[in-house]
């Protein structure tokens, strides 16, 4: 299965370095998947994820390699959505901030309770979806950082689209995406870690 993952991940990012629309904000939005892949890599031998868990990162992997190709505030489909429902702005910013709340809840899962670091059903949810928040927190200031250090070269990357609560929007649907991990795959993933746990 890791082989498929793997070969679906280069697949894509060979997709989305070919001509992207900007190779700076390409770099900017697909350098969060490298930096992962390289972690898992390199931790592989000592922890290994459930399947389910690794399906969820190339998903997160694919959703940054796509916006990096176009940026966030140009993905072709979500102009098509944007004219159908009279929007005002291309909306797949939010698709990747859900997913940056939605993935890394179900990361944090498991290396909670296969760390046995909390116990306490109630009191994990509410440290992951803590740490979920802090995560979205923390990549918005890393958005300001660079739009200072490269002022304009960091539009397509802020994908703000004018929108004058941008920063805070992003971070409540990270939010949403980590309690609407824990609610949908908590079970199945409870299921996947006892297949690995035997």
């Amino acid at each position: 299965m890791i082989k498929i993952y793997l070969l679906s991940f280069f697949t894509v990012f060979i997709w989305s370095v070919i001509n992207p629309k900007d190779l700076f904000t390409w770099f900017l939005e697909v350098f969060p998947a490298i930096i992962g892949l390289f972690i898992l890599f390199i931790t592989y031998k000592k922890f290994q994820f459930t399947n389910m868990v690794y399906f969820l990162i190339l998903v997160h992997s694919i959703v940054l390699m796509i916006g990096g190709h176009y940026t966030y505030a140009e993905v072709p489909f979500f102009d098509y959505i944007k004219e159908v429902f009279n929007q005002d702005r291309n909306n797949y910013d939010k698709v990747g901030h859900i997913v940056q709340g939605f993935i890394p809840a179900m990361i944090a899962r498991e290396i909670i309770i296969r760390k046995n670091i909390i116990n306490i059903n109630a009191w994990r949810n509410f440290f992951i979806i803590c740490f979920c928040l802090a995560l979205s927190a923390f990549y918005e200031l890393l958005e300001w950082w660079v739009a200072i250090f490269t002022n304009e070269a960091a539009n397509d990357f802020l994908g703000t689209q004018g929108y004058l609560w941008d920063t805070q929007s992003d971070m409540a649907w990270a939010l949403f995406g980590s309690i609407l991990a824990l609610l949908l795959l908590s079970k199945y993933h409870d299921l996947a870690l006892k297949k690995i746990l035997k």
